[in-house]
């Protein structure tokens, strides 16, 4: 039997300045975030330099941004019909199992908006803070 759509998504997305490219722990990036490829090297260089491009300081999840997280991640796979098999949030990035019939992309970033929406709803930081990286993964 052919399928379309994977039966669930793995979405991951970091906190602003936690993962740099070019970090020792290593990051993908357009090139390098396919199934298969080699993640990007460490390279002090491009790590310094991403960090040079910084507007703000790193953005950490403390335990009460943590829950106020899961609690919008469950909220946004509820009012879109979605399944949220699990959910883990670190201080440094964002881990979602979600079954949904749409992309990859729209449930990554309906995750991201519907926590930086309660984020600010409950006053933890101004609206303008940035908190999460551009884009992330969708494996």
């Amino acid at each position: 039997m052919a399928r379309d759509q994977p039966l669930a998504y793995l979405v991951t997305f970091t906190c602003y300045g936690t993962w740099l490219h070019g970090d020792a722990r290593r990051s993908a990036d357009r090139g390098h975030n396919v199934p298969g490829t080699s993640y990007l090297a460490s390279s002090r260089g491009r790590f310094e330099s991403a960090r040079g491009r910084m507007s703000q300081p790193p953005y950490a999840l403390d335990a009460a941004r943590r829950a106020c997280v899961v609690k919008a991640v469950v909220e946004a796979c509820t009012r879109r019909g979605w399944t949220p098999h699990a959910v883990h949030v670190r201080d440094s990035h964002v881990h979602a199992v979600v079954a949904a019939a749409d992309t990859a992309e729209k449930v990554m970033n309906a995750l991201k908006g519907y926590a930086s929406r309660r984020l600010n709803e409950n006053g933890f930081d101004s609206r303008d803070r940035r908190r999460w990286t551009r884009h992330g993964s969708t494996r």
